[in-house]
């Protein structure tokens, strides 16, 4: 029971109650605000996430070592799928008049932008999959979960924070969230799946400022 309670509290505090605050439609970037984010946001939520797993064991008994062949290939699966259903959703929700706008930022106009821009996408990478992917799922026996119990509520709990996004975000999120727990789960890699999330990130931002 106390390990569903702390999972509860860091995803109401990390990630629930900050999308609730998160203005509708889209704004414009501000490198003060994402260099805001990212060092009172990112990095702490990031941190107190391993502490906690760090306190339990140590990173090589959690599996985590350098970069390697696993975190490649996980990698090399995980970006093609994630762009392809954000491709196809995309198109299917543009044939529909009236959708809600979604929420998000304007691309950069400066490098300054691009690269502080680029390094909060990699690190949002590694927040959402060392919580939704790596907390959650390296802890299903604590849980007493199942392989498909646990990725039923990692995927549940990683759509419902994108909801703010609107019915693109949740439906690419909910797609996303299952892809990104089979490869976890087959190949038992954070740095593929997480450098995998924030170059997809990078690449809405790209597309966006391009088209």
């Amino acid at each position: 029971m106390g390990v569903f309670i702390e999972i509860l509290i860091l995803y109401i505090i990390l990630f629930l109650s900050g999308s609730a605050g998160v203005p509708k439609g889209l704004v414009g970037f501000s490198f003060t605000a994402e260099l805001s984010r990212l060092f009172m946001y990112n990095i702490p939520s990031l941190a107190l996430i391993w502490y906690l797993l760090l306190k339990r064991k140590g990173l090589k008994d959690w599996g985590i070592r350098a970069p390697g062949k696993n975190d490649l290939l996980s990698g090399l699966l995980s970006l093609p799928g994630l762009l392809v259903i954000g491709f196809v959703i995309n198109y299917i929700t543009s044939q529909f008049n009236g959708m809600p706008e979604s929420a998000g930022l304007y691309p950069p106009s400066s490098v300054p932008g691009w690269i502080i821009l680029s390094i909060s996408c990699i690190s949002t990478g590694y927040l959402e999959e060392s919580f939704f992917r790596f907390y959650i799922l390296s802890r299903r026996e604590e849980l007493k979960l199942s392989n498909t119990a646990a990725i039923l509520i990692s995927t549940a709990a990683f759509s419902a924070c994108h909801i703010y996004e609107g019915p693109w975000g949740f439906l690419n999120s909910f797609l996303a969230g299952i892809l990104l727990c089979f490869i976890f789960l087959r190949y038992r890699s954070l740095h593929g799946i997480a450098i995998a999330h924030g170059l997809y990130n990078i690449a809405a931002f790209v597309i966006s400022a391009v088209f």
